[in-house]
């Protein structure tokens, strides 16, 4: 294992007692944990880190979070078996942190209860297991590291932000790939500290928010009190406020859409949210009844001396039909399409593939006012279970929908061009949540997302999926249009202003300009190769801190 960390221990004879002091004890006593102790604060410590993050935005409890970890790697370092208890610690902080941060999924196992209720404890578990191997994985590097080269706080934590940093996007990627819930996102609480995003990606949003909260742990390092305070002003405070008040110059300098400032000329859309509950979507006597609904809600008059809209947009298989194989069905959406103009709709296709084989693809189709599909793109990107089940040979169970087989993948992103439309990029459902994976060649002008997440109710769960796919828009520099069957549907314009919405349960439309986008983005150059960036500007800071902070005198 090499040489081993050893941690202050400090006193104080003369009896006072400072904050920094009653830090230190604090610091030491969950270092010392072990057994059920460090296993209950560790899942504590995780839960508290996820109420940072959207719906919540509680950001201050990221700070005890984050510091108790760093403070619980340290003492595994420092003890015996540091690398298998760094590990057990922060798999439990990891399982902490998903159980209440994706416990909403169990909402989709009860649509159909008598059927689905009995995996919930093996589904939804198993799968926060799975993403809690991840920080599992960057507190055991930790320790290795921390154990292998001691180094003061300040740079031990550095090192532990990179490593985090790290972890969240192999998991981005790692098993088919669930970015959901990066720390990162805790800044969508404002759209200032968001603009981050436009260089750095949600990545740079997730170094920031690490180190932010984790850097206060440095206070309880005795040797290097002076650094750990220096330290936890400028990672603390001074950053957060610096990328903040950046934002908000950003902010300033962009155009008022809300009056016509920077939007398509003769592009003006409708989002269509009809509010139809998981429970009653697919029910053969009420198809009809729904598609009838998404007709009269799109053919409804705009407000008094509003233009009409020429692109209508509705959601997620919004239509109970096989679109392209029912020309009945093509003549009655045909009549929700706006003279001269298109909708966009999704809906299931079926049909053979290049090998013959019929196969299903959740789609998106864009009609025009003759009832043709004038353009189809196929959902890339498929949830497990909802739309496929992996290892099938192994596990010989359905999907949530009942006697569906499984959907086929699409090619991936694609760029349509649409007649009186700029280029747009079509993503279904969570194909939204992943960084750099939503832009194809050609870049595209706008991004449409279409949803359904009525499959999870009024849960938590429709609001974190808004708060990541509006990440995507100030990334990539362009629009973001969404339309949800249940909500959350908005208007996102290039700078992640929220320009309109419909809230989850409410049935309506919404009118607006397309917005414009804007020249790509750093990131959008970049896509995923920041984090090496990243990555190396961690290393830059751990090696200047280790030297300077091991030479300074406190």
């Amino acid at each position: 294992m090499g040489v081993r960390l050893t941690l202050p221990r400090r006193t104080n004879p003369q009896g006072r007692m400072t904050a920094l002091h009653r830090l230190d004890r604090v610091a030491n006593a969950v270092r010392d944990l072990a057994g059920w102790r460090l296993a209950a604060l560790a899942l504590v410590l995780g839960a508290a880190g996820m109420f940072a993050l959207p719906p919540w935005y509680l950001l201050p409890l990221a700070i005890p979070a984050f510091a108790g970890l760093v403070w619980m790697i340290e003492g595994a370092a420092a003890g015996p078996r540091p690398l298998r208890r760094a590990f057990f610690a922060g798999l439990l902080f990891g399982l902490g942190h998903f159980a209440v941060g994706i416990w909403w999924v169990h909402e989709a196992f009860l649509i159909d209860a008598a059927r689905t209720a009995w995996l919930i404890p093996f589904l939804v578990g198993g799968l926060a297991v799975v993403l809690a191997v991840f920080p599992a994985a960057a507190a055991l590097a930790a320790a290795a590291l921390w154990g292998r080269r001691p180094a003061p706080a300040v740079a031990r934590i550095c090192a532990f932000a990179g490593l985090w940093l790290l972890a969240e996007w192999l998991r981005s990627w790692l098993f088919t790939g669930f970015p959901w819930n990066l720390v990162g996102y805790a800044w969508t609480i404002d759209p200032a500290p968001l603009q981050f995003a436009a260089v750095a990606g949600v990545w740079g949003l997730s170094l920031v928010a690490v180190l932010a909260a984790a850097m206060p742990a440095a206070l309880a390092d005795s040797r290097a009190r002076r650094a750990g305070l220096v330290a936890t002003l400028a990672f603390t405070l001074l950053l957060p406020a610096a990328m903040w008040a950046g934002g908000a110059v950003r902010l300033g300098q962009a155009p008022d859409i809300a009056a016509g400032e920077h939007v398509v000329a003769g592009v003006r859309l409708r989002l269509v949210q009809a509010a139809i509950p998981q429970t009653l979507k697919w029910q053969d006597g009420l198809r009809r009844q729904h598609l009838q609904m998404h007709i009269d809600l799109s053919r409804q008059l705009p407000a008094a001396g509003a233009p009409s809209p020429t692109l209508v947009i509705w959601p997620e298989t919004a239509v109970p039909y096989l679109l392209a194989n029912d020309e009945g069905a093509r003549r009655a959406v045909a009549l929700a399409v706006p003279a001269g103009g298109l909708l966009i709709a999704g809906a299931a296709r079926a049909g053979p593939d290049a090998n013959g084989t019929r196969r299903w693809w959740n789609a998106v189709h864009a009609i025009a006012g003759d009832g043709d599909i004038v353009a189809t793109y196929d959902k890339a990107h498929l949830v497990p279970m909802g739309e496929y089940v992996p290892l099938r040979s192994v596990l010989p169970i359905d999907t949530i929908v009942p006697g569906r087989e499984d959907f086929a993948a699409g090619p991936g992103p694609q760029t349509l061009a649409l007649p009186g439309l700029p280029a747009v990029g079509p993503l279904v459902c969570y194909e939204a949540i992943f960084p750099g994976a939503v832009a194809a060649t050609p870049r595209p002008a706008w991004l449409v997302n279409l949803t359904n997440d009525a499959w999870f109710g009024t849960s938590v769960g429709p609001a974190q999926h808004f708060a990541i796919a509006r990440t995507r828009a100030v990334e990539e520099g362009m629009p973001l249009v969404r339309a949800a069957n249940t909500g959350i549907s908005a208007i996102v314009d290039p700078w992640g202003r929220v320009l309109a919405r419909l809230d989850l349960g409410t049935v309506g439309v919404l009118d607006a300009a397309l917005p414009r986008a804007l020249a790509p983005t750093p990131f959008a150059y970049m896509k995923n190769w920041v984090v090496v960036s990243l990555l190396l500007i961690v290393l830059i800071m751990y090696l200047f801190l280790f030297r300077y902070v091991s030479l300074t005198k406190n």
